[in-house]
């Protein structure tokens, strides 16, 4: 888009040089007093066409009369989401999809194998090389995602930051998350009711410096303090393995045989402590698991009773916001600084239920 109107702005200097040569090389003399007007309004039009010119090449939302594009026009748009291929994420690029289509700009999605930053950040190379409009990221690390979204910012790159966030994150023209300290507390009450108020209770998280996650532990911390007769025993990461939270399981139900709760604080951590206490066999017949997210893989969990109690986020809203976000942004238009999504908490008697099946994850849009 850029080079069109770079095409367009030179086109019009011509244009505006050809009118100031034909008024200079005039050879016969004015007649009257309306031909001695005729240069003056030229230099009239000529002035005009300037202003015309400069603001196509300064405002990449400029069209040829001088308006700008309300509704997105041909906005080249990527989402690089923390991981690809997770039905968060996918659920998330659906509703940009949506708002993109809406808008009549394009969407791109690419993303990094793991949730880690050495992946993203030669992703986020790759995307500021191709020059889009605007990028929405979900940065695998507070600090280490801050210097490459910058170099975005600095290649005049509109940015949005969605799910995920920065340790300063005014680079971003919006700011799009769920409300991640209030989900943890919801898990930790959801956890709460499921073991009646005793019991102890363990936090499968992540790995520290995701904001998100630490939000959820730090979330479910302050809500297990409200319960006397909870013991947290604390929290250990699964580096966002399934494979390595089931160890976690196991491992803590050796040295714990008192463990009652856990709460895993994103898809693959609940996931993994399901497979943890079905192997564990009789002794993890009791313990009761909330999850964070609602991949297909949890809610059929939720469905055999594996896991008792869902907490859903609203990625799809995420998504839309997101693009709508830096649509208005690329119009010059005030933006959000920063915009919360609430959450749904689903269980075996209200998964059908429409107000919560409609923020089940998606695996394909």
């Amino acid at each position: 888009m850029r080079r069109t109107l770079g095409r367009r702005a030179g086109l019009a200097v011509a244009a505006v040089l050809l009118l100031v040569l034909a008024g200079c090389g005039g050879d016969e003399p004015a007649d009257d007093g309306a031909a001695a007007d005729a240069p003056a309004a030229t230099d009239a039009a000529a002035t005009d066409d300037m202003a015309q010119t400069e603001a196509a090449a300064t405002d990449p939302t400029a069209t040829d009369d001088g308006a700008t594009g309300a509704a997105g026009g041909d906005y080249d748009i990527v989402l690089i989401p923390g991981v690809i291929g997770d039905e968060f994420y996918v659920s998330m690029e659906c509703g940009a999809r949506e708002a993109a289509e809406a808008a009549g700009a394009t969407l791109d999605v690419q993303g990094p194998d793991a949730f880690d930053p050495t992946q993203q950040t030669p992703v986020l190379e790759a995307v500021i090389a191709s020059q889009p409009d605007a990028i929405l990221i979900a940065p695998t690390d507070t600090t280490a995602m801050q210097a490459p979204i910058q170099q975005a910012v600095d290649a005049g790159i509109t940015v949005v930051l969605v799910d995920t966030t920065l340790d300063d994150p005014s680079v971003a023209v919006s700011a799009i998350a769920s409300d991640n300290v209030e989900g943890g507390r919801m898990a930790a009450d959801a956890l709460g009711e499921l073991i009646e108020g005793e019991g102890s209770v363990m936090v499968i998280n992540v790995n520290p410096g995701i904001s998100t996650t630490d939000q959820r532990q730090q979330g479910f911390e302050e809500g297990v303090a409200a319960y006397d007769n909870l013991n947290y025993i604390g929290t250990e990461f699964s580096n966002n393995e399934p494979t390595r939270a089931a160890e976690i399981v196991g491992a803590t139900l050796a040295a714990e045989p008192d463990l009652i709760g856990i709460f895993g604080t994103n898809l693959f951590s609940a996931e993994g402590a399901a497979t943890g206490v079905r192997n564990a066999g009789p002794e993890g017949e009791d313990i009761r698991i909330v999850g964070f997210d609602a991949g297909p893989a949890q809610v059929d969990q939720l469905q055999q009773g594996q896991v008792q109690a869902l907490i859903v986020q609203k990625p799809l809203d995420i998504g839309r916001q997101g693009v709508e976000q830096a649509i208005l942004a690329l119009n010059g238009e005030e933006t959000e600084a920063e915009i919360t999504t609430d959450f749904v908490t689903a269980t075996q008697d209200n998964l059908e239920d429409p107000d919560i099946a409609e923020f089940l994850y998606r695996s394909s849009c």
